[in-house]
């Protein structure tokens, strides 16, 4: 019977040239991270089903794979809650890990703490081309600090990452939760709607304006009035020149604490002196998860229509674990989207010594040893086939150079492409 070999639906095999790519990739954006002085941490890919499943992931908490507890008979009673079974989870994010992480280790952390994390995280999608059941997540954030030098730091650095693996002429837009909610309330939604409205405004790019009406009137059931003050509110500050957005901002809406102006205005200044880097106010962005609690921002390139990098503020969020606020701001790229867009243009020495059969071990071993002194990537490997076949091989396997060793001596390292 033949066995199907093939992995889970929703995952994939990563070659080793795919694997060098992702690896190079991985090392330019670490690289440029800790030139600002963030370190990387590790947390577990098993968190505690309750804290996944806290309020904390909004949307993505109902995609947890959750584990069985150890222990359990091969048999339970009928009608055993599903409580009792399951205790932990497979992480969906990196940020709910790491707001647990700094509650536990918190005595130990500099203030503020500036940190990044790499590594694979799992949710129950339907699978489809560009969405998997694992991939991998890369996450930068900085706990600890109150004011705006936070996002402008992170936008700062993930651009530059992005333009280091070479995708450069980004866009950064720009917007605000709090700013989200004066509108609302301004508009005249009840707080309980405001959420509502903010999930049917996040798919104003999947179904336009007429869509983004319809379901807030006839499907949600908020006031027609309320609507269009909030969605007209919104038009007159699309494509806004960076000096009349203050000002826009205080006429639209006249209920807008000035502390969020005055935060814009600050994050803008950061930005306008970042050179290669164009960034706009967008009153559409809203961004999915709920704990956002101040800016929000993504990163656009026009080679996608995806956006490449995304995060904001979220200041209630660690709190959680520690029973009082400590503000907090993260940005996160999405790594398998910037990996699928960069062409694979490793051009990594990899040398290969074929020796021949009469050719002691020892000796092809030794061989070898001498060649990575001067080559770096040497492998050892038995001369069989047609020489051209094999040569060709070699070349499909990512070498690039070969030494011919026969028991009467070494050839010379001769180059393949």
């Amino acid at each position: 019977m033949k066995i199907d070999n093939s992995p889970a639906r929703g995952t994939r095999d990563l070659l080793p040239g795919v694997v060098a790519h992702r690896d190079h990739v991985l090392a330019t954006i670490s690289e440029v991270y800790r030139r600002y002085g963030y370190e990387r941490i590790e947390t577990p890919a098993l968190e505690a089903i309750t804290r996944l499943t806290g309020g904390e992931g909004g949307e993505n908490a109902k995609l947890v794979y959750q584990v069985l507890k150890r222990g359990l008979p091969e048999q339970v009673e009928a009608e055993t809650p599903l409580n009792d079974l399951i205790d932990l989870g497979l992480r969906f994010d990196l940020t709910v890990p790491l707001t647990r992480f700094y509650g536990n280790n918190q005595a130990n952390l500099p203030l503020p703490f500036r940190s990044f994390q790499v590594g694979p995280v799992w949710r129950a999608e339907r699978p489809q081309k560009g969405r998997y059941r694992q991939f991998y997540q890369c996450d930068i954030d900085l706990i600890g600090e109150e004011s705006v030098l936070a996002e402008a730091e992170l936008i700062e650095a993930t651009t530059e990452a992005l333009a280091a693996v070479g995708l450069t002429d980004s866009t950064v837009r720009l917007s605000d939760r709090r700013f989200l909610s004066a509108l609302a309330e301004h508009a005249g939604f009840a707080e309980e709607d405001w959420m509502p409205f903010f999930i049917t405004l996040d798919k104003l790019d999947k179904i336009g304006w007429d869509g983004v009406r319809a379901e807030l009137v006839e499907k949600r059931g908020l006031p027609e009035s309320a609507v269009k003050t909030a969605l007209d509110g919104i038009e007159r500050l699309r494509d806004l020149p960076a000096s009349k957005v203050a000002e826009s901002l205080k006429d639209v809406v006249p209920n807008l604490d000035e502390q969020v102006v005055s935060d814009l205005a600050t994050t803008a200044a950061s930005l306008d002196r970042l050179d290669g880097i164009a960034w706009a106010f967008d009153p559409t962005l809203v961004r999915g998860m709920g704990y956002y609690t101040g800016q929000i921002f993504e990163v656009s390139h026009p080679s996608t229509t995806s956006s490449l990098a995304g995060g904001g503020r979220y200041d209630k969020l660690v709190g959680r674990s520690l029973g009082k606020d400590v503000p907090a701001c993260g940005f996160s790229i999405g790594f398998e989207r910037i990996v699928d867009l960069l062409e694979q243009k490793l051009d990594r020495p990899k040398t290969a010594v074929l020796y021949e059969s009469d050719v002691a071990v020892p000796d092809a071993l030794a061989a070898a040893r001498r060649l990575r002194a001067e080559h770096g990537e040497v492998s050892a490997i038995k001369r069989s086939g047609k020489f051209p076949a094999q040569l060709k091989r070699l070349e499909d396997w990512g070498f690039t150079a070969f030494a011919h060793l026969r028991a009467d001596g070494e050839s010379e390292v001769r180059q393949l492409r």
